[in-house]
Parts: C-alpha cells; structure tokens; sequence
C-alpha cells in the first residue's frame, strides 16, 4: 500500500475529522473541573514546593498532562458532545491513564474488544464514529474503519505524525528505519505500519547487537530468531542494514534515543567512510518536545537531596516508566504508582517495578522529617497528582498520632 497516498486521502475524506467540533469552550470548562486542581497550582505558585508539617513535597518543573495529550482528551469530550447518539469506539486507551480511560466508559465511549491477542472490529458499523488515541492507529486500521464507512475521528498527537512523516522519507529513499521503541507498543505498531523495511529496538544493548552485525556479520537465524517480533515481513539483515535512518516511540528515553542515532552513524562512517555517510545513515530529530522537557525536570529533582521519589502514571504509560528509571539509576528508593489507590497505608505501598510486576513495600514511608520528590507522565491528570499529594499527609499524619 501506498500509505503516505491512503493517509492524504482519507484527510481530505468528509468522514475525517482532525479538529474540534466548536464546543472548545465548554469542553474546556469541563475538562477543567474534572483534572485540574488547586492545589498543584498553588505549589507552581510557591517555586513548587509544599511544606506540612514534616514533610516537604518537591514537585517536578514539569510534569503531568503534555499538549498532545490534553488536545486528544479535549477532542474525545468534544467528539460525545458532538455526536450525542451516535455509537462511538475509541481504538485503544485514549491516553495512559486510568482515570480518564475510566471517563470515555462513563461517557459510552466503547473500546474496540481484543480476542486473542487481536481487535476485533466486526463490532463497529457504518455511521459508527471511532476515535484514534493520541499514539495514533496503524494504517491497516484506518483502513478497516475507512472502508466500513465510519466517521474517524483522529486525535494522534502531531509529534507521532512528525515520527511518520521521518519514517515515510526512509521508506522513499530505501533507507531501513531504525525504531527505538516497544515493538508491543500502539505508537511502534502504528509508526512501523508506516515504514517500509523497519527494525524495533528496545535499547542501546540491542542497538548495539545490530551495529555489531553491520560490521562483523553474524549468524543470520539467531539476528532473525531475535527480532522475529521486531523487524518488518522478509527482513533480510546482509541487505536490510545497508542504508538505514533512525526513528523513535516519542516516549522513549532522550538520552538513549540519541545514543543510539550517534551509534549507528560511527558505524556507518566506520564501514562505509565518512565522504559515503549520506548514503547509507539519515537521522531527523523526532524527540517529542513534552517528553524530553519531564525527562529534564527529572533529572533536575534527583539532583536534590531527597528521601524518595513518587513516579504517577498509567502502567503501561511509556514516558512514565522512563522517569521511573532516571530514580531507579541513581539509587533513590523510588515508587511508580497509577493512582491514590496504591498508597495502602503509611507502612504499605503498591507499585509497578522496571520489569513490569507489581510489588507491595513494606515501611516505605520513612518516620521524621523527611523530603519527596514527585513527578508524572505526560498523560496524568493535576487531580490524580492532587489526590496522591493529600494521601501521603494523611498517612504520615495518621502514622504519627499513633
């Protein structure tokens, strides 16, 4: 398929919709009541800091709800509002926040179901509007909805667009496109549905397997066996790894992302010289812009003298587990929660850990004065920073008095 031809024709279908519906100001007032919060605009008012007691929050620079994803929301609010009758789908999560997920339910907004590992869209008719998450939809997709004749409504966040457009120049020039990211995740699915020859990578260990092949070959069926779920149909490594650019999942690492560009340009210039770079490596910038300004925020507050970290965020949120990982490498005793829920008590904690599990602390809240940092993803709600901020006084409270 000639996806960059399909994607200019559906946007110009009248089934395509891509803006607000003009019900921006009263969907923003409702947003408004529902996410926002008093309180963690008081601590952006006090060089984000608050004190009670003994305990003293730090609050990350920047944190919580990024524009893309405030835009996605806004336009999923605007989409029921809009189509008051109508059955609406959304493809998956709107965004990584369980709250929010929660309201589109609330709302009727359906999520199309998963059998087996795959969607079902037998569920959706003609006239039925979907809605395309922030992450974006694969091209098969939205060419599943588009010959259904539904109305689409696509809320993909233009940086994901931005990735796309990188990985369709690869795909013009016969480049491979070199994606750091989850071969599992919505925005790797969608973004590798747009490239022509493409390999996932998951990090700078992997990256570095596959330069290493570039330049001393390998054993094919192992390279193949390895990336069996993260290279495109009929990836060849010998030929497949002549020419290639790089592209990423915005929500990746920034400092890794780059790393690995530098990475595969040495070994480029390394086997083909430096005068014949061109030829063979192409890298754009395609860090999302809210991902890298939380990710330096973090990296700014683990520089202060803190007791531990509080991360919030959905568990399967990307750019969360990211700055969960920044705590995680400089050894402070750090928790990624999703909401106000996990905190049990002021002995207790449940969290999810880097390699996925959950896990429940014992005495993670420690007696005395103590410093906290906290941050969020970029697809948390103020109120849930909001609500979790209120539980830690309360338990450490609590904890005392006893």
């Amino acid at each position: 398929m000639d996806t960059k031809t399909f994607k200019r024709s559906l946007q110009h279908s009248e089934h395509y919709h891509r803006k607000g519906f003009g019900h921006q100001a009263e969907v923003a007032t409702q947003l408004q009541s529902e996410y926002e919060s008093k309180l963690i605009q008081q601590l952006r008012e006090n060089n984000y800091t608050l004190t009670r007691g003994n305990i003293t929050i730090l609050l990350a620079e920047a944190f919580g709800f990024c524009w893309g994803v405030e835009r996605a929301v806004a336009m999923a609010y605007e989409t029921r509002k809009h189509f008051p009758t109508e059955r609406i789908w959304i493809t998956n999560e709107i965004i990584h926040n369980p709250s929010v997920n929660q309201r589109m339910l609330e709302m009727e907004v359906g999520f199309i179901p998963v059998t087996a590992g795959k969607k079902d869209f037998s569920v959706v008719e003609s006239g039925d509007v979907v809605i395309l998450p922030a992450f974006g939809a694969s091209v098969e997709e939205m060419q599943i909805l588009h010959d259904k004749g539904c109305k689409i409504v696509d809320t993909t966040c233009p940086w994901v667009s931005k990735v796309w457009n990188t990985v369709e120049k690869h795909k013009k020039h016969e480049y491979t496109s070199i994606i750091h990211g989850k071969y599992k995740h919505e925005e790797t699915i969608a973004t590798s549905s747009f490239a022509g020859k493409y390999l996932i990578v998951l990090n700078l260990q992997e990256a570095e397997y596959v330069t290493n092949y570039i330049l001393n070959g390998g054993n094919r069926e192992e390279f193949l066996a390895k990336f069996s779920k993260a290279c495109s149909p009929g990836f060849e490594p010998e030929q497949d790894l002549e020419r290639v650019g790089i592209a990423n999942q915005t929500t990746m690492l920034k400092s890794e992302t780059e790393q690995i560009g530098k990475l595969f340009e040495r070994t480029m210039m390394q086997k083909y010289s430096p005068a014949n770079l061109n030829e063979h490596f192409q890298s754009f910038n395609t860090i999302c812009d809210a991902t890298q300004e939380r990710q330096d925020a973090m990296l700014e507050l683990v520089e202060k003298q803190l007791d531990l970290m509080i991360v919030i965020g959905g568990f399967n949120s990307s750019n969360t587990t990211q700055l969960q990982q920044i705590a995680v490498e400089r050894k402070i005793p750090s928790y990624h929660i999703d909401s106000v829920a996990r905190i049990l008590s002021e002995n207790r904690i449940e969290h999810r850990v880097l390699n996925g599990n959950l896990e429940i602390t014992e005495n993670w809240l420690p007696d005395g004065e103590i410093v906290i940092g906290l941050t969020s993803g970029a697809s948390t709600p103020d109120k849930v920073v909001e609500d979790v901020i209120e539980k830690i006084f309360e338990v450490k409270t609590t904890a005392a008095v006893v």
